[in-house]
């Protein structure tokens, strides 16, 4: 008879999630896992399988709660020029209580370059906040708000880019004032 699981699978995995983030990939021990998720490591293999494939699964976790509190923001937003707006101060702002940056463009510079799998997850976590980007930008387009002699797409790269690093620079001490400054210019190129 098959035992039962005596912790929830989503909050250990929420655990793994932030471990990760606070420490990256090389630094997290199985053995600081095992503490940090408060279960047995026999528990951890049977489970999630080895650190990799934790790791991937955490990676997913995180990429479910970005889709969630983006859905949320974009929901609530009263213009598409609000909604980009609430993006970039996600980025700059946090995540609730979590670690500043991103744990995506953490791993695309710890990691991706040596394993495919993290590589591809990080890239089509990207692609999704680019196409997202470039869907807003098309609204905004259609309903006058924005520029409408640019293309969506390159504007949405040119968006996206100036995203990821706001992610890089807001797990320094950077002045957050600085970091809307930033935002700000990137969105003025929706005026232009």
């Amino acid at each position: 008879m098959p035992r039962v699981k005596e912790f929830d699978v989503d909050e250990v995995l929420l655990k793994a999630v932030r471990l990760f983030w606070e420490q990256g990939y090389e630094k997290t021990s199985i053995n600081a896992l095992v503490e940090h998720l408060g279960i047995h490591r026999r528990s951890l293999y049977d489970t999630f399988g080895d650190k990799h494939q934790l790791f991937l699964q955490a990676i997913e976790r995180y990429n479910e709660y970005l889709s969630g509190q983006f859905h949320s923001g974009i929901t609530r937003a009263d213009s598409t020029r609000q909604a980009v707006r609430f993006l970039f101060d996600f980025m700059i702002e946090g995540y609730d209580d979590k670690p500043p940056g991103c744990l995506l463009v953490n791993m695309a510079v710890e990691v991706a370059p040596w394993d495919q799998e993290v590589d591809m997850k990080t890239l089509e976590s990207f692609d999704k906040v680019e196409k997202l980007l470039v869907e807003l930008i098309q609204r905004g387009q259609e309903s006058g708000e924005f520029v409408t002699n640019r293309d969506a797409s390159e504007l949405a790269e040119n968006m996206h880019n100036t995203m990821l690093g706001l992610r890089v620079l807001a797990r320094t001490s950077a002045n957050k004032e600085k970091l809307h400054r930033i935002a700000d210019s990137a969105i003025s190129l929706l005026d232009v």
